[in-house]
């Protein structure tokens, strides 16, 4: 089977998705993606394991992140599809592996969904303590559930603007960190920050490298371009842009901002449960930019949340269309929308309303346990089905790749390390002990399930995986 015609048929059968996204929403999408709750709330996490140290947590987070894009960019120009990165572990190593990365990864973001949301009820005690946080879990939740379900350029456009108040915001927050750091002349602020509470490292190096995991959950979601690809108008520039963009995005937000973060706020008071954005408005005392960033913060758990509900929504359809979910999974709407997924994939909400209710304290942390195994498994995953992928094309040499991560194999080969041992170090740390606890008996029970049921399935036609919600047939691509 070549290459071209193996693909094309994974491809086709995800056909009926409308590609109305353009370069510049993925762009701000990839990096909007990144921008949530991970960083404005899980940095306070990593802060309190690693200390100043943080910053080195979070350049090695980094240097991961932007390997795993260049391995997903690279894939992603040769192929454009919502199954993305399942559908070439599917095709590169073997449909059980497709099969594994796809359901792992959906129940990973769905649990994500639940972390940004009980995020989002955190941040309205700022303005309403006594409003019980339920409320308004539901009542977000159902109006980005709307904004999905109506068209992927409804999801798209909201997107970019999400996107573009919360770099507006963090520029924002850089330009005045500067001036505070550098030109207030306040002895209080400055780098000695970094060395006046316990040294560098008051956790050790231990802690440095725990504060990496808590890192990747921030930069989680940078992978979604590569599904989004499957609806861009141009794929293939659209991707070449984003990942340039991330590139010096990632480094600018998350890096300086931590570095400004720390030189203003003592590490021992930011890593705090408040987000230390907030902490270092109050530090400075401007009158109403706490409430003003706390508004920032609550959009960007949003948008973190918006986004996820995409993704989860079009990799469920995936899984449908190639045959491993029930097939009203695949079926799309005049709008080209797989509500019946979309639906599926909202239940990561009602888990965090019921976790909320139950454990209000401690929610928040065990919903980041939980969904990490997903995404690190996935992670470790694309970096394997790169090195598959390369070898493949290198084996049959059928096209020539438009895009090429360098170094390879040694960067592929880094960041499949990296992710393994971030992975085996969840397990002897506390709060992530949860992490593999959870996730090695999933991908078990996954694997038992797909013997069973999927070793020898089909995946369904593609004429009857295009029925709309209704009847009739689904429009071609369009626009």
């Amino acid at each position: 089977m070549t290459d071209k015609s193996g693909f094309e048929t994974i491809s086709n059968r995800e056909h009926g998705l409308r590609r109305q996204l353009t370069s510049g929403q993925m762009s701000m999408i990839a990096i909007g993606g990144a921008i949530g709750t991970g960083l404005f709330m899980g940095s306070a996490y990593a802060i309190g394991y690693a200390g100043p140290s943080v910053l080195l947590s979070y350049a090695i987070g980094a240097i991961i992140t932007l390997l795993l894009m260049g391995c997903l960019a690279e894939m992603t120009v040769a192929h454009s599809t919502s199954g993305s990165f399942g559908a070439y572990a599917e095709f590169y190593i073997s449909p059980l592996a497709g099969f594994l990365v796809r359901y792992a990864y959906w129940a990973a973001i769905v649990l994500a969904v639940g972390t940004e949301v009980t995020a989002v009820a955190m941040y309205m005690k700022y303005w309403f303590a006594n409003v019980p946080e339920w409320i308004w879990i539901v009542s977000f939740s159902s109006i980005l559930i709307v904004l999905n379900a109506i068209s992927v350029k409804t999801f798209g456009t909201f997107e970019y603007w999400f996107s573009t108040i919360k770099i507006g915001a963090i520029v924002g927050f850089i330009i005045l960190a500067v001036y505070v750091v550098f030109g207030s002349g306040n002895p209080e602020y400055g780098v000695h920050n970094y060395t006046s509470h316990g040294g560098f490292f008051p956790n050790g190096l231990q802690g440095m490298w725990i504060a990496v995991i808590v890192s990747i959950f921030s930069y989680l979601s940078v992978e979604m371009i590569a599904v989004a690809a499957g609806e861009a108008q141009d794929p293939e520039r659209a991707v070449k842009k984003a990942f340039r963009a991330t590139i010096v995005r990632l480094v600018v937000f998350y890096l300086l901002t931590l570095a400004l973060m720390l030189a203003i706020v003592p590490w021992v008071q930011a890593g705090h449960a408040q987000s230390p954005f907030v902490t270092v408005m109050q530090t400075i005392g401007i009158p109403g930019a706490t409430g003003v960033m706390n508004f920032v913060i609550l959009i960007a758990a949003l948008s973190a949340m918006n986004s996820q509900l995409y993704i989860t929504t079009r990799m469920m359809f995936s899984l449908s269309r190639g045959g491993y979910a029930p097939k009203s999974m695949g079926v799309l709407s005049k709008t080209g929308i797989p509500l019946n997924a979309l639906l599926l994939s909202s239940s990561g909400i009602a888990l965090a309303t019921l976790l909320n209710v139950l454990y209000p304290e401690s929610s928040f942390t065990l919903m980041m346990a939980i969904s990490m195994f997903g995404a690190i498994f996935t992670w470790f995953m694309i970096f394997l089905t790169h090195y598959c992928f390369r070898r493949y094309h290198e084996r049959n040499g059928e096209r020539k790749l438009s895009f090429r991560m360098r170094l390879f194999p040694y960067s592929t080969l880094l960041g499949l390390v990296l992710m393994g041992a971030v992975m085996i170090t969840t397990y002897f740390t506390e709060a992530f002990k949860m992490t593999l606890v959870f996730g090695v008996p999933f991908l078990v029970i996954l694997s038992v399930v797909y013997g069973l049921f999927f070793r020898n399935s089909k995946p369904a036609s593609l004429g009857a995986q295009r029925v709309e919600q209704g009847s009739g047939i689904t429009g071609q691509a369009s626009e």
